[in-house]
């Protein structure tokens, strides 16, 4: 057998190669054209050559290829894309590796020689910038490896115009790019399918920008999710379709309503030409269920809804696919005292409730549940009429008074100045605590406002009439204890919870400039009553006329009751206590005007 590779590096001349090529095969090519010979079969047959095979049979699964030399050549199923319809008889390219391998046959590959011929004509045919087809192969490091041909690179980042999660979805399926570069010394091609799709977005998205306006129904395909909405592909455009106009029902995600890929129609609701934004509209497919909302819903119509949402102000009721009202926490109930909507209603629950408002503009409706019931303060003012005694326990206490429960979610007030005829209150603990049961008479009882007001003083006979009267009357010495000491004058206890005003002229006979020259807090004394005001409940007292003699007394009333220069005269000389106004309150609280 002639060693073609020998052949082809041994330095010989033409004549050995004429004997050898005889010794092989006779004569048959004696007087042959040696120069095609040579210029044909021995350089083609240098490994690294494409030679042209034909399939001449089968070994195995694999074919035989026979390429012109003495043993054939065996090319694996592998080697071709579609091996089922290969025939024999077929002619087909193939790289010579091995001129003899290890078993004898001739190495050859038609994958490599359909890459050399892929990247010859991709040399040739090609440019940056031409756009391609091939099929993607597999994923490397980076991106993916696409088959065009000759094998070139996809970038991850080229992929598509938003990077998917896994690019490995593209593995197998055919794939239209534009050539990014072209690196002929390192027989390196670069791919984008990004700029491709960017460019046929450009083009569409001029196109649609020209066409569509605010109103137009359209399809689109949701491309991307977010919490605050979904973007839809108009084709060449991406528009937003934000969650406020998904439904006219409530929304919790987007994704509870569309998703990834899913073609839906929609509506343009505005355009942004220049900054080509398009807001898209769901919802507005439909009849808004808001349109004839007054006529569904009048006010104080009775209906059943289900909770929807609580909120710490009130508890949402869906109507309807797409109308909710609010109740109000103050809507809840007439006597219940409520913290929060949670207490009465839970989300999921179907309540009852009556239409107390709609605004139409707005899409809200006011709903009330407490009016489903009978206003119990229709009934109060019957049940409890002034001069009513009830019996009831503190709920609660404030500086202004207490608060007593008459009825389960109905309360009293129980004012601070109707707690004592004569006892001097600064709070209402002073007199009750929290949780006293205690009996009171209803005072007065305001449906409008829903108030009762109650009296505790008034269980009682008011002592200012009769009692006080008959045991203090003006002339009469009595004893007493200091309580108070002011600037204008000093306040004695004549016994308990009953006051009278020593004022500071009545103190002693000469000119005092502070009542502690003569008198100290908690002082036991001896005064004189001079009046008993029955309609200010005022008394008042002198300390310097406790301690006259008769004949001081008498020339005092003398002098009262002659005329003087300024005027004054009467009531013992008591002229001067209208410096300083005091005034009982109905408590037996006083103050200093």
């Amino acid at each position: 057998m002639v060693d073609y590779n020998l052949i082809a590096s041994l330095d010989v001349d033409d004549d050995k190669i004429q004997e050898m090529l005889e010794a092989e095969y006779g004569q048959a090519i004696a007087g042959g054209d040696m120069d095609g010979l040579l210029g044909t079969q021995i350089s083609d047959f240098k490994p690294g050559a494409i030679l042209q095979g034909k399939v001449i049979g089968m070994a195995g699964d694999d074919f035989l290829i026979e390429v012109g030399l003495k043993s054939e050549g065996i090319l694996e199923r592998g080697e071709f894309d579609e091996p089922t319809s290969v025939e024999i008889g077929d002619v087909v390219e193939v790289l010579l590796e091995e001129v003899e391998g290890d078993g004898g046959h001739v190495i050859i590959s038609k994958r490599k020689a359909d890459r050399i011929r892929g990247w010859e004509r991709i040399i040739t045919d090609s440019k940056e910038g031409d756009d391609v087809q091939g099929r993607v192969m597999r994923k490397i490091k980076g991106g993916l490896l696409v088959d065009i041909g000759v094998p070139v690179f996809l970038p991850a980042s080229q992929v598509d115009i938003r990077r998917p999660a896994d690019i490995g979805i593209f593995i197998g399926r055919s794939i239209k790019a534009k050539i990014l570069k072209i690196d002929e010394q390192r027989r390196n091609i670069v791919i984008s399918r990004r700029k491709l799709i960017e460019e046929e977005r450009a083009e569409k998205r001029k196109k649609l920008l020209e066409t569509v306006k605010v109103g137009d129904v359209v399809e689109g395909t949701v491309k991307n999710i977010a919490d605050f909405g979904a973007f839809v592909d108009l084709g060449g455009i991406d528009g937003l379709l934000h969650i406020t106009d998904m439904s006219w029902g409530r929304v919790n995600h987007p994704s509870d309503l569309v998703r990834i890929d899913q073609k839906i129609k929609i509506k343009v609701l505005n355009i942004d030409f220049d900054k080509e934004k398009i807001a898209l509209g769901l919802k507005q497919t439909e009849a808004s269920p808001w349109d004839d909302i007054e006529s569904k819903y009048p006010v104080n119509t009775r209906i059943k809804g289900v909770v929807t949402n609580i909120m710490s102000y009130g508890a949402f009721v869906k109507l309807e696919e797409g109308v909710e009202g609010l109740v109000h926490i103050s809507e809840m109930s007439w006597t219940k005292r409520i913290n929060h909507p949670s207490e009465i209603v839970s989300i999921g629950e179907e309540v009852e409730v009556v239409v107390l408002d709609i605004n139409k503009d707005k899409q809200e409706i006011s709903l009330g549940m407490k009016q489903t019931e009978v206003n119990p303060w229709e009934l109060v003012a019957e049940k409890y009429p002034a001069g009513t005694v009830i019996e009831g326990k503190v709920r609660n206490l404030a500086s202004y008074g207490a608060f007593v429960e008459i009825e389960p979610g109905i309360d009293g007030l129980l004012h601070v100045s109707d707690l004592s005829w004569t006892k001097k209150l600064s709070h209402p603990n002073e007199m009750l605590q929290k949780g006293d049961q205690i009996k009171c008479v209803v005072l007065e009882v305001d449906r409008q406002k829903q108030r009762v007001a109650l009296g505790l003083k008034q269980m009682h006979e008011d002592p200012w009439l009769e009692a006080i009267p008959s045991h203090y009357q003006p002339g009469m010495i009595v004893r007493g204890k200091v309580t108070k000491i002011t600037n204008f004058g000093v306040f004695v206890e004549l016994e308990e919870n009953l006051e009278g005003l020593l004022h500071i002229s009545e103190l002693a006979d000469h000119k005092v400039e502070n009542p502690q020259e003569v008198v100290q807090q908690n002082q036991e004394v001896e005064v004189k009553i001079l009046r008993v005001d029955i309609e200010d409940r005022k008394i008042g007292l002198s300390l310097k006329r406790a301690q006259w003699t008769s004949d001081q007394e008498a020339a005092a009333e003398k002098r009262d009751r002659a005329p003087s220069a300024g005027g004054l005269g009467g009531l013992g000389g008591l002229d001067h206590l209208g410096t300083d106004k005091i005034t009982f309150g109905p408590g037996g609280s006083k103050t200093n005007e």
